[in-house]
């Protein structure tokens, strides 16, 4: 590999760790549109808990009806990431990530440990995600009651039922 190719390929990897965290940023925003910037118009959305997604529209109108609302509160903390390169434009990338919501209408806080495998392609000099998936390993559900005191609801394995 040239020193050339050595450099596109950094240029490249910096140019999809900058999309993911985009994307993260864009959920914690509530800004659909900046989330819909990171996904192809066909990409897959495959998350524990959804429906599968076979384009990113449908995925961002859920996204919008459920966390898009007031009494919402998220933090999508991303871990470092492993990109791989198959060609000079097309990637995959796995990515751990903790996730922290706050529901105020149910009176709920949730915690979870999730871990993404996504498919990047570069078109027209950008890369957007073809493909993410995303595969819950812990949840930790608290409600809160009027007086503010919580209770562990779900410790362990989120229920089938339960998006994140």
């Amino acid at each position: 590999m040239t020193i050339e190719e050595r450099l596109e390929r950094m240029e490249n990897d910096r140019d999809i760790r900058d999309l993911k965290m985009r994307y993260l940023r864009a959920c914690d925003a509530k800004d659909p549109e900046a989330m819909r910037g990171c996904f192809l118009p066909d990409a897959k959305i495959l998350f524990d808990g959804f429906p599968p997604f076979d384009q990113r529209d449908t995925f961002i109108d859920i996204y919008t009806q459920m966390a898009c609302v007031p009494g919402i509160f998220d933090i999508h903390q991303g871990g470092t990431g492993i990109i791989e390169f198959e060609s000079p434009e097309r990637a995959t990338g796995w990515w751990p990530l903790y996730f922290h919501n706050i529901n105020l209408e149910q009176k709920a806080l949730t915690q979870m440990g999730v871990e993404y495998q996504d498919i990047y392609v570069k078109q027209n000099g950008r890369w957007q995600m073809a493909e993410s998936r995303s595969t819950r390993k812990s949840c930790l559900i608290h409600s809160v009651d009027d007086a503010g005191q919580s209770s562990v609801q779900v410790m362990g394995e989120a229920p089938e039922s339960f998006g994140g």
